[in-house]
Parts: C-alpha cells; structure tokens; sequence
C-alpha cells in the first residue's frame, strides 16, 4: 500500500531549509482544505493523509460529484503508521520539514528519503536550473533569458540593460518571492528586498519581462535511472504570478489550443530536448515546465520554453488526473477560496475564460 500526503507548503519548506518548519497560515489551511487530493490518483487500497478524515470524504465528494467509496481510505496522520503493510509514501514534494514530521507520526527510515537526496532535490529546486537548461532548449521560435546574480550591482546592471525586469528569489512558491520591476518607475524597497533574498539564499535570477500571451507547461516523470517519461500538457491561468485555474482537456485538444500561436513542431522539439538534455541525477518522481508564448517586437508569437522548473508534483498533474481521454471537454480545474481552499470544476461553455 501506498501513503498519499498533499503538503502544498513544500516550495517554501525548501526556502527555509529546516527540519522543524512551520508553514504559513495559508499553507497550513491548503493542505487541511485540500487534503483529499491524491486520492484523484491513489491506486485501490491505497491511504491519503488527511486532517479530518470525514471532511476529506465530503469535501472529495462534493468537488469530484462522485464517492471514491472503499478504494481510497482517508487516514489522519496519527493513524497512517500504525497499519504495517505501508510499503511506500508518495508525495507532493519532498523537503526536510516533511520528513520530521513523517518521522514524528512514526514512519520507518526505510520508508523515507535520505538527506543526502532532499539536499539534491532542494538543489535540483533552484531556480538556477531553469537558468541552465534555457540555453539548451533555444532553437528557432524561442525566446528566454535568466541570470543568476550575487550582488546588489550586478542585479541593478541587468535591470539598466533590460529596462523591464522579473526578480526572483532561488526557492519561493507560486506568487512569491517574485517582483516585476519596470526600471522607468519608482520601486520603493525593491533594493532592501534584493539584499534580503541574497543574504538568505545567497543570490537573486534575474530575468527580462515579456510580453505574456498564454502560460503553459509541460508535466513529466522521472525514473530516478536518467529516463524521463512526458505525462502531458498543462495550459494553465496565473495571476500576478499566483496560480488560477487549468483547461481540462484531451491532449489533442490542448495541442490545437496552442497551435493557434505556435507550431506543433516546436512544441514536439522543445519536448524531445528537455527528454534529451535534462539531467536529474538520481530524482524519481513527477516534475513539471512551465512556459509560456510572447509576443516578440515584430508581432510574432515566441516560445519561452523554461520560466520554471518544478521539481515535484504540480496543479499541472492533478489536471491531467482529472481530464478526459476522449473528446468531451469537462471545462476547468480551479482552486477557489472562500474561506475555505476548494477545488471546482466548471462547466465547458466557461473553459474560454481561461484563454484570456
């Protein structure tokens, strides 16, 4: 049996580094609202870690519209370890602050990662990694630049030379730890925020801004042998950088939506290089690109295939769990709030919203 756990606070667990990590308010009430999630691809007779095991069944009922009934079982934490025939945890991501906490509900060492391997999976988050692979994927149609800067001068100097920057903190979740710098306007503080973020992570990845036409990524596994295996397409909505919503659609689908501003053959060449050059060591796991189509000075659409490297499960994967495999488009996956962090799923007239 399998062990589910969705701990949504990993990209900021690995910011800080630490073993006994308190995430933020939000992070902490993402994971008790969302809990439920893995069980959209649990196998039968596996468990998922949830805080309250009979909100997870109403609240996966209420999103799904349907009961997972006896095939999944929702365990609390408290409970997972006492059942002995675990022979596996699956997680959103691994970090150090997930392990002791595993660690303290009772799991065995067999069942968990060594540090030496969440030292390379942290390592592995960098965002310099998108920085290295970038240069790789650049064939006729694309468009990408970042840098990795140490110092406060260097960062202003590539800000003078761009005009219209994207700052980003090495280690940071969706929506932070992120700044749009546009140099012909006052930005109060944006320089304390540099030296904070190089003081704490040690350097800052400057990138120039685009002109945003669509986001998109690219969802795959690795085998943790150098084989990496693509899972599919994810066509996603962001705002001010934080995360929206995703189309729900066949792959072919999804293929002709970004044909309508990218050729297929790039799409299929920039896939077949990320295949053929992204080394990932030992990392066994999913992992997601996000990318995203410009509109370059001339009017032409430009692929930027690496703003991001995931390196854990993203809201890319739990789409493709949920979309269609043949031609009856269900609309869009979107995590709402509320109060409470739900996830919905919309009817197909609404799906175009998210195109724009």
């Amino acid at each position: 049996m399998t062990l589910h756990v969705f701990n949504p606070e990993h990209d900021i667990a690995l910011a800080s580094n630490l073993a006994n990590f308190t995430a933020p308010r939000a992070g902490r009430q993402l994971r008790a609202d969302l809990g439920w999630l893995p069980a959209l691809w649990a196998e039968r007779g596996d468990a998922v870690v949830v805080d309250d095991v009979e909100r997870a069944k109403m609240d996966c009922r209420e999103s799904l519209k349907h009961d997972v009934g006896e095939d999944i079982c929702f365990v609390t934490a408290e409970e997972a370890f006492r059942q002995t025939d675990i022979d596996s945890i699956d997680v959103w991501g691994w970090d150090k602050a997930l392990k002791a906490f595993l660690m303290r509900k009772g799991a065995g060492e067999a069942l968990l990662p060594t540090d030496d391997y969440l030292e390379r999976v942290r390592m592995l988050s960098h965002r310099r990694m998108a920085a290295l692979l970038l240069p790789r994927l650049q064939v006729e149609g694309t468009v990408g630049e970042a840098h990795e800067c140490r110092t406060q001068e260097a960062v202003e100097q590539l800000m003078r030379e761009y005009g219209r920057v994207v700052l980003k903190a090495p280690w940071s979740s969706s929506g932070r730890g992120v700044r749009f710098v546009d140099c012909g306007n006052s930005h109060p503080g944006i320089e304390k925020w540099v030296d904070n973020v190089v003081g704490r992570q040690g350097s800052v990845m400057v990138e120039p801004q685009y002109d945003r036409v669509s986001d998109f990524g690219m969802e795959f596994w690795s085998d943790g042998c150098g084989g990496i295996r693509y899972a599919g397409l994810s066509l996603f909505h962001t705002a001010n950088g934080a995360y929206v919503g995703n189309i729900l659609a066949t792959e072919q689908q999804k293929r002709e939506m970004i044909g309508h501003h990218i050729t297929l053959e790039l799409l299929d060449a920039v896939r077949e290089e990320i295949v053929a050059n992204l080394d990932l060591d030992d990392y066994c796991g999913p992992f997601g690109i996000d990318m995203m189509v410009t509109s370059g000075a001339d009017g032409k659409y430009l692929l930027h295939p690496c703003v991001e490297i995931n390196m854990r499960r993203t809201m890319g994967h739990v789409a493709l769990a949920l979309s269609p495999a043949d031609g009856d488009m269900k609309g869009v996956m979107r995590i709402d709030f509320n109060g409470n962090y739900r996830l919905t799923v919309t009817e197909r007239r609404l799906f175009c919203d998210m195109l724009h």
